[in-house]
């Protein structure tokens, strides 16, 4: 494992994984936490922010760029603010049913599933930890 590619990137990046690591370690600890208490809705109301700058901070990272400066990824992006307004919107109607499964599913699908891609060879993560890829000799 090696920090060098990601002290290397720009800052949005940076702030992009910063997010991304703190959300999940928070949506973690989320999990082991009683429902409904103070504790709860802190974690919760945190998480949300940095779920947030996950998906914010997504705008300006343009290395897969499909369609103009987006991706897919980007429309992920757009999706994860959405359902974070809705999962919010339901904590405070008091639909816990649907708060939940809302937040459930950010959780796996736009923190964990999105995550696992970013481990793929060639991206900056996959580079992270598992160094650079070998490198290529000239076959004849």
């Amino acid at each position: 494992m090696t920090l060098a590619p990601l002290l290397a990137a720009p800052p949005v990046i940076q702030l992009h994984v910063a997010a991304a690591v703190g959300a999940l370690v928070l949506g973690l600890a989320q999990f082991a936490i009683r429902r409904g208490t103070p504790r709860h809705r802190l974690v919760g109301r945190l998480w949300v922010g940095l779920m947030a700058a996950v998906a914010l901070t997504s705008f300006g990272i343009s290395g897969l760029r499909q369609v103009g400066p987006f991706s897919w990824i980007h429309g992920l992006s757009v999706a994860t603010l959405v359902l974070l307004w809705l999962a919010v919107r339901y904590a405070r109607t008091r639909r816990v049913a649907a708060h939940r499964w809302a937040m459930i599913g950010l959780f796996a699908g736009g923190l964990v599933i999105t995550g696992l891609f970013t481990l793929l060879p060639g991206r900056l993560m996959h580079t992270v930890l598992f160094g650079p890829p070998p490198a290529r000799t000239a076959s004849r």
